[in-house]
């Protein structure tokens, strides 16, 4: 009589005479993955999925975090402020309740406004996860916005007051990706050169700041950086970058930005592409958002790049 190989949930043991515990981290994986996809026809989340596997059997030990990593594993985008620039009506003007705003090119200005936004082109590519249904986040709107290559904020800098470029929305496809055609912003006094982003539920919460299921930004490179500041228009950012650090940032600097910083490729005469992955737990209560003004993660006493924002 032939004895069938020892098996464990239907899969066969890799190390037949060994435990359990002993086939290896490519079985243990397998395990895990197994009893999340059970989880999710039960209506469960990932995080539940994870909890499981901590209070399961030793089987799964080799791949369960321990309790001081599972939130650094989880991959969520860190809360961050949305500054006192944010344009979403927060703090003063409120592009998103403008015609038009929504759109992939956000280099120049649209509706009464016309003027365009110099530099070298860049394109940001952000892919927004869903931690708590696991996958993609399709359908979620996100808006983005940076400053200009001489480190000005429209809607709030002086003589910006009523441009509204470099600010727009766009809607995640099926894989939870948004792509925005842009310019590489500067490096102004007091913060490590950044690019902001808001991202609600769907299109029809846009118009409401608070809707925001996260607010955070995106970290840029410094071998990029440096690249893209020895170009015209952006003199003064290199002098603004050898002054700051990602480790010393007001904003990036708690964790040197490790979920944060984006990956670069291109060059400055075919142009970046920014891409960042950003993990949103919609079982957590965001943290960030708006602000006061003057406290865009800069240090006291510096002031805001392009002049004061308006106080209305």
């Amino acid at each position: 009589m032939v004895r069938e190989p020892p098996t464990y949930q239907g899969r066969a043991l890799p190390r037949p005479a060994g435990e359990v515990v002993d086939q290896g981290l490519g079985f243990d994986i397998g395990t895990l993955m197994s009893r999340r996809r059970s989880l999710r026809v039960l209506g469960l989340g990932a995080a539940a999925a994870v909890g499981l596997a901590a209070c399961s059997d030793g089987s799964d030990t080799a791949s369960t975090p321990t309790s001081s990593s599972t939130a650094a594993d989880n991959g969520e985008i860190p809360d961050e402020t949305a500054g006192p620039y944010p344009g979403d009506g927060s703090n003063g003007p409120d592009v998103l309740e403008q015609s038009g705003v929504v759109r992939s090119d956000i280099r120049s200005s649209f509706g009464t406004a016309s003027a365009t936004a110099q530099g070298v082109p860049m394109a940001l590519e952000l892919t927004i996860t869903d931690l708590a249904g696991g996958g993609a986040f399709a359908g979620v709107a996100v808006y983005v916005w940076h400053c200009t290559r001489e480190g000005g904020y429209s809607l709030y800098s002086s003589g910006l007051e009523d441009e509204n470029y470099l600010r727009g929305v766009q809607i995640a496809d099926a894989s939870g990706k948004v792509r925005f055609t842009s310019v590489f912003p500067a490096c102004y006094s007091g913060r490590w050169p950044h690019i902001h982003f808001e991202v609600y539920p769907d299109q029809a919460s846009i118009t409401d700041s608070a809707n925001a299921i996260a607010t955070s930004q995106v970290a840029l490179p410094q071998d990029a950086c440096d690249e893209v500041y020895q170009q015209t228009g952006y003199e003064s950012s290199t002098t603004h970058l050898s002054q700051v650090s990602l480790d010393g940032d007001n904003v990036f600097g708690d964790d040197g930005a490790a979920r944060q910083l984006a990956t670069v490729t291109g060059d400055v005469a075919s142009g970046f592409t920014v891409s960042l992955t950003a993990g949103v737990d919609t079982g957590t209560t965001p943290t960030g958002g708006g602000a006061p003004a003057g406290s865009d993660g800069r240090p006291d006493g510096v002031p805001p790049p392009g002049g004061p924002p308006p106080t209305s």
